[in-house]
C-alpha cells in the first residue's frame, strides 16, 4: 500500500488489500486451475492408451504442490507495491485499482457507487457525474480501469480482498453520500 498521509483535521478511512490475503487467494485459485489442467492432461494420456507409472504420479503430485506456490509468489512480487487501495475522507474519494494510477473525486462529483460480482472478485463501480471531475493522481501505473456503459463511463476498483471488506466499504460510502449508494 502506498503512503496516504492524512491532512490536518481530516476524517478519513483507508481500505487496502493485505498481501497475505492476496497470496492465499492466488494460491488456492492457481492450485484449482493447475489441478484441472493436470487432470485433463492425465485423461488425455489415458485416452491415448498411455498409463501413468509411479514416477509420473510422483511428478504430478510434486507439480501440484510446487507450481501454485511459485506462481502465487511471482504474482505477489510483481504487484508488491501496486495493490488496490481506497481512501474516503471529507475531501472526497481517492482510489486505485491494482497496478493502476490513483484517482481523486470530490463527493459532489460522485453520481453513484455500487458493488458487482461476489467474493474475491467483487468490484466497486464508481460513476462520476462527469469525466471532467476525474483527476488522475501522479505516479506509476496504467490508466484507471473504466467500464463503458450506455448510461456513461464508470471507474472500477477491485475490492473483494480489501480490508476490512466490501460491505464495510459500501457502508462507509453510504455514510458519506447516502443518496447515491
Amino acid at each position: 500500500m502506498q503512503d496516504h498521509p492524512l491532512e490536518v483535521g481530516e476524517d478519513a478511512t483507508t481500505f487496502f488489500q493485505p498481501r497475505a490475503e492476496v497470496f492465499v487467494t492466488m494460491l488456492w485459485t492457481t492450485a484449482l486451475v493447475w489441478l484441472f489442467c493436470r487432470g485433463v492432461y492425465v485423461l488425455v494420456q489415458l485416452a491415448l492408451g498411455i498409463y501413468p507409472n509411479v514416477e509420473d504420479i510422483a511428478s504430478i503430485a510434486e507439480s501440484l504442490l510446487i507450481v501454485p506456490v511459485v506462481v502465487s509468489g511471482l504474482v505477489l512480487l510483481i504487484a508488491w507495491n501496486r495493490f488496490g487501495w481506497l481512501k474516503s475522507s471529507v475531501l472526497g474519494l481517492e482510489f486505485a485499482a491494482t497496478g493502476r494510477r490513483g484517482v481523486h473525486l470530490q463527493w459532489s462529483a460522485v453520481a453513484s457507487v455500487g458493488l458487482r460480482r461476489w467474493g474475491p472478485f467483487t468490484e466497486l463501480v464508481i460513476t462520476p457525474a462527469t469525466m471532467d471531475a476525474v483527476k488522475e493522481l501522479p505516479g506509476p501505473g496504467r490508466r484507471p480501469r473504466m467500464l463503458r456503459r450506455p448510461s456513461g463511463p464508470a471507474l472500477l476498483l477491485d475490492v473483494g480482498l480489501m480490508s476490512p471488506g466490501p460491505e464495510t466499504l459500501l457502508a462507509e460510502l453510504h455514510r458519506r453520500i447516502p443518496s447515491r449508494v
